[in-house]
């Protein structure tokens, strides 16, 4: 995802990856300004797979090339993976780690200043605490994305990601329900609580509260809110409270679910720690608390060993979960991962095997849609004539006079395409 072209005052930031690293681009895009930094290019990586490196490099390749006279900063998890591989770049100016990125005195002084070292990377391991950071929002005023926690203790077998973002760290409460309360009061309809692995917030805080009571205490004592929605969850890990709160209107029936797979053998080699049989009890749980609730997933196809049978149940998972929304990764082995050194399938078979998965996934997505036809619904505007409804379905909203983002309007849903409804005005 690349931001607009910038002026002259404004940094360029090329954003590559996960939701949250768009909420620290911005952060980062705030500090670079207040540093006065008009001369640069800032590259912020995705190291989730090996192509995720390759498309970074790629970009900041192009990046240069179209930009001769910039500086390029990097930073992100590849860069703090590997910093040496993107400092060896000709390209690079400077390569800025994961911790850094997020320190305003980084921009005001080593980011922009000449003839230091070209790499600023600390030990991702040793960093204690996440910092909250205030952002003016991204997407207008439809909904902003509110970090609350960063890292991850735990080791999945394909997973690089812990060792670009440290252990598991939480943004203490009363931070986070201040800045959503600023967010409010400045126009925001949404508020998105976003993380590396969300539901473990809370486990490196005093009395170690749990992402549901971190919910409720949002919902409490921010009663303006109109809408606050969870980002993708670990499924072994929802508490008490936020089942309880799952009936709350004003939380979004929507939940992203990180299964990554649907055989128990491969879900072990992998080092999940739920079952097939866990995430198809909670699905039903979710739905029984929430009759319309949406339920999405991520995926993996071509994981080593998967065998026809291993992806059949992945495949039956869809249906057998209810899933709407599918995000399908092909396996991609990242070295320094136990499962890279697993017997690997031939890539054609993975890119198969993906792209069946994605058709079975747009199957579900097109019937999910199809049940919202000939209703009339609240759409939240984000952008020109696109909206979505509160369980994450997209609306292109046709025939309205006027739409301002980050306002809800009542829409007559008319059609659909498979991949978002038709919405005309009541």
């Amino acid at each position: 995802m690349t931001d607009e072209t910038p002026t002259r005052t404004r940094s360029q930031v090329i954003t590559l990856g996960c939701r949250l690293n768009s909420y620290e681009s911005e952060v980062m895009r705030g500090h670079a300004d207040s540093a006065g930094l008009d001369d640069a290019i800032i590259v912020n990586t995705c190291a989730v797979t090996s192509e995720a490196v390759r498309t970074a490099r790629q970009t900041i390749r192009r990046a240069k090339k179209d930009n001769p006279d910039a500086r390029i900063i990097v930073t992100g998890c590849a860069a703090q993976i590997d910093p040496g591989e993107f400092a060896a770049m000709p390209e690079v100016d400077r390569v800025i780690g994961n911790h850094e990125k997020m320190q305003a005195e980084t921009w005001a002084g080593r980011a922009i200043t000449h003839g230091e070292e070209k790499i600023l990377v600390n030990d991702i391991m040793s960093v204690k605490e996440t910092a909250a950071h205030l952002i003016d929002g991204m997407e207008g005023r439809a909904r902003a994305y509110v970090q609350v926690q960063n890292g991850c203790d735990h080791r999945c077998t394909f997973c690089i990601i812990p060792y670009g973002r440290g252990n598991s760290r939480s943004v203490p409460a009363g931070e986070v329900v201040q800045m959503i309360r600023r967010l409010v009061e400045t126009g925001h309809y949404e508020i998105v609580l976003t993380g590396v692995d969300l539901t473990s917030w809370g486990a490196d805080l005093p009395g170690q509260p749990q992402l549901g009571n971190l919910v409720q205490r949002i919902l409490k004592l921010v009663p303006e809110l109109k809408q606050l929605r969870i980002s993708s969850i670990d499924a072994i890990e929802i508490d008490d409270a936020l089942f309880e709160t799952m009936a709350e209107p004003r939380l979004a029936p929507f939940m992203h679910l990180s299964l990554q797979h649907g055989d128990n053998l491969i879900l072990k080699r992998m080092k999940r720690r739920h079952s097939r049989e866990q995430a198809i009890e909670l699905a039903h749980t979710l739905r029984s608390i929430r009759p319309d609730m949406a339920l999405g997933a991520d995926i993996i196809a071509g994981f080593p060993t998967e065998t026809e049978e291993h992806f059949q149940n992945s495949v039956r998972l869809v249906e057998d979960c209810g899933l709407s929304f599918l995000h399908v990764f092909p396996y991609s082995p990242r070295p320094g991962t136990p499962a890279a050194r697993m017997p690997q399938l031939q890539k054609t078979l993975i890119k198969e095997r993906a792209a069946r998965l994605r058709a079975v996934g747009a199957d579900a997505l097109s019937k999910h849609l199809e049940l919202h036809v000939g209703r009339t619904l609240e759409v939240l505007v984000e952008q020109q004539t696109n909206g979505r409804l509160s369980d994450f379905s997209q609306v292109a909203l046709e025939g309205f006079d006027t739409l301002e983002a980050g306002r809800p309007v009542l829409a007559r849903i008319v059609a659909q395409d498979g991949k978002k409804l038709i919405g005309a005005p009541v």
